[in-house]
């Protein structure tokens, strides 16, 4: 059986990242694919994973009363999705949704959580990596509320 090690060594999200660091990750990696259409994740459910796309797009999505579903940002190959699993109560704060067939690979955040915690040079290399991801996604979605509500920003 083929290991998933050499994939995530080439995600762009985790270059540079110790080899010791990737044996942990692959412990809790899984491979994921995703229909068009098909939610990775519903806001309010259980924040049980993260995901690195591989391929395909996905769509962070808020749903406005007034508007339906409003897409704050899309995530690409190469990107990082998910941040929830990081910050209890562990919580999806928005949709995911497929827009294009998607491959990523799954993290269990259960898995993933534990080895931060007893690692805690590698819960720094992590958090480290995800501090970015979670300023964007909260400025794109500041933005995308300011839009919706017709505010200049």
């Amino acid at each position: 059986m083929e290991t998933l090690e050499p994939v995530l060594v080439r995600h762009p999200f985790l270059q540079g990242l110790p080899h010791e660091y990737i044996a942990l990750l692959v412990g809790c990696a899984s491979q994921a694919r995703f229909d068009t259409g098909d939610f990775l994740f519903r806001m309010g459910e259980d924040a049980s994973s993260f995901y690195l796309v591989r391929h395909g797009q996905v769509s962070l999505e808020w749903f406005s009363p007034d508007r339906g579903p409003v897409t704050i940002e899309t995530i690409e190959q190469g990107d990082a999705l998910g941040w929830s699993w990081l910050i209890p109560p562990y919580r999806w704060e928005l949709d995911g949704r497929a827009q294009t067939p998607t491959l990523a690979l799954a993290f269990d955040a259960v898995c993933l959580r534990g080895k931060l915690e007893s690692d805690p040079k590698f819960g720094y290399e992590m958090y480290k990596r995800f501090a970015p991801v979670i300023a964007s996604r909260l400025q794109a979605a500041r933005l995308q509320v300011l839009d919706v509500h017709g505010v200049r920003a």
